[in-house]
């Protein structure tokens, strides 16, 4: 566990934003698959990602 906490301070280190937003982005694009309401409902992930970045 240690090793996986570590590992990601690094990448979050490295990359910036787009690591510690990533959960935000995969959320959205799992919610804009789903036909009629998908825009919607991925419409708080969309602003969670725009924050962080």
């Amino acid at each position: 566990m240690k090793s996986l906490l570590l590992a990601f301070a690094c990448a979050t280190a490295l990359n910036g934003c787009g690591v510690v937003a990533a959960p935000c982005r995969i959320a959205s694009a799992g919610l804009k698959i789903v036909p009629v309401v998908g825009d919607i409902a991925a419409a708080p992930t969309d602003a969670c990602a725009a924050v962080i970045d």
